[in-house]
């Protein structure tokens, strides 16, 4: 699993509830690092998803904070396309978790575009501009009127992908050709942000297995514009335990300044390696 490092949050009083706050709030409960918000973004520090998709000074300034980052952190220069994919992943994992938590948690899907989202990386905050949502006909918030009900679980899987690609398209396409990658590639980025983030947070609310299953039935593979699927599949440790893994669609290009600290999902991690990492960390 994959998670971007984020500062410690700045608590502040809480706006009005929706039919989305307890996704939300259950998101800052169990990882303190990202508090997600709906309200207007106040003070300095703040990018829109929309300022990064237009590619303008606010992508540029994004980009040349995680260039600073590599270079503190690991004493190196970062290629520049290997500093936009480390900015990609700061910005799309926590807004993946944006549609897959109130789809795993409530049933509940948003509707959010790049202009309704914004990132204070520095404490980890997203503000949100929530409105629109899809939810299930037996949902208590089916009769609100920015409902938008679908008939079955099958309808509601394919808003979630829809929603996320809806956000997250723009974005790609601004990224792209920094991180010199297609769209196929691009797509197998958003695959995996949708994935990792539904699989780590799951884990945090003490419901890995199930978040394992759900995102295989999210993402089953053949679901366009994603490329490939959640492909989570069974290791055994060598006293028989059962070790989870899956194949990651993209690479977040870290062996580029660590060539022997590879992600355990990562392609390039032979599965020799993963079973010895995995069972070293139970």
């Amino acid at each position: 699993m994959t998670v971007p490092a984020l500062a410690p949050a700045v608590h502040r009083k809480a706006a009005a509830a929706t039919p989305l706050t307890p996704a939300f709030a259950r998101v800052g409960e169990a990882m303190p690092t990202l508090q997600i918000v709906e309200e207007e973004p106040a003070g300095a520090g703040w990018v829109r998803g929309s300022e990064l998709a237009a590619g303008g000074a606010a992508f540029e300034a994004f980009l040349a904070r995680d260039d600073e980052q590599a270079l503190e952190t690991y004493g190196r220069r970062a290629r520049p396309d290997v500093v936009a994919a480390f900015a990609l992943h700061r910005y799309a994992w926590p807004a993946a978790a944006l549609f897959t938590v109130p789809y795993f948690l409530l049933r509940r899907v948003p509707w959010l575009a790049p202009e309704d989202v914004a990132f204070q990386r520095d404490e980890g905050r997203v503000a949100v501009r929530t409105g629109a949502f899809s939810c299930l006909p037996d949902d208590p918030a089916a009769g609100d009127p920015a409902a938008r009900v679908v008939p079955d679980e099958e309808a509601l899987r394919a808003a979630v992908r829809e929603a996320a690609a809806e956000h997250l398209g723009p974005v790609l396409t601004a990224f792209g050709p920094r991180m010199r990658r297609r769209n196929r590639a691009l797509w197998g980025v958003a695959t995996d942000e949708l994935v990792e983030s539904l699989w780590y947070l799951g884990h945090l609310f003490g419901e890995e297995d199930r978040a394992i299953a759900e995102a295989g039935r999210l993402l089953p593979g053949a679901t366009a514009p994603y490329s490939g699927g959640a492909s989570f599949r069974s290791l055994t440790a060598p006293a028989g335990e059962e070790l989870t893994t899956r194949d990651r669609a993209s690479c977040c290009m870290f062996y580029t300044l660590r060539p022997q600290d590879t992600c355990v999902t990562c392609p390039r991690t032979c599965d020799a390696e993963r079973v010895t990492r995995l069972t070293a960390s139970m």
